[in-house]
């Protein structure tokens, strides 16, 4: 039973439906008491960054997230906002993440006069930087769907699973390290790749 948090930014529906879809049992959770009992966890989300980290703040989630992620060390899989709020900080406001990756999170700036769209809204393909549970044997020319203004920056190289490039700027499209995975792209909105995605997070650790 995959657990996907309800914390007031996200898709919440568009992630579940994606999970049954590929064979997986999901649940909407937004208690600690939901967060504590559960078996793997999706933090999706779209929006500001301090909107994120304001709301797990305000409904009291921090502590179960925590011990979730870093004591019982269940597999996470952080989507879009999600996955940023992983990071220790963000331009996009002044709120502290969890920082459970070594990473910060940059707003795309390109030369005035570029003519790069931001945000940048495209399928994209990505690059698979180090091996991980998630990503390891794509589907060939794997692509994911983007939406976002801000990429994540990884301190540690290690962290990073695999890159895009948009505009010229290479950034980071998913990082991993143990239990914890990132996708700043959508797999719930990518189709046959994001089925992959998902199918591999249902499986994991069900052998163990």
């Amino acid at each position: 039973m995959i657990s996907v948090i309800d914390y007031g930014a996200g898709n919440v529906g568009s992630v579940i439906r994606m999970i049954e879809k590929v064979g997986g049992s999901a649940r909407r959770v937004s208690s600690p008491a939901d967060i504590a009992s559960a078996e793997k966890l999706i933090l999706p989300g779209v929006g500001a960054f301090d909107y994120g980290m304001g709301q797990l703040t305000q409904r009291g989630l921090i502590e179960a997230l925590n011990e979730a992620a870093l004591q019982r060390k269940i597999p996470f899989l952080g989507i879009c906002l999600g996955m940023q709020l992983m990071c220790n900080r963000s331009d996009e406001g002044s709120a502290r993440g969890l920082a459970w990756i070594d990473a910060d999170v940059k707003k795309f700036a390109f030369p005035e006069g570029a003519g790069v769209p931001v945000p940048h809204m495209s399928w994209n393909v990505v690059d698979i930087r180090n091996p991980n549970p998630l990503m390891d044997n794509a589907l060939p020319r794997t692509r994911y769907y983007f939406v976002h203004s801000y990429r994540v920056t990884c301190n540690d190289e290690s962290d990073i699973a695999a890159t895009a490039t948009y505009g010229g700027d290479t950034f980071v499209a998913a990082f991993s390290r143990d239990n914890l995975f990132g996708a700043q792209f959508h797999p719930e909105k990518s189709h046959r790749f994001g089925m992959d995605i998902m199918t591999k997070f249902v499986r994991l650790n069900n052998d163990q």
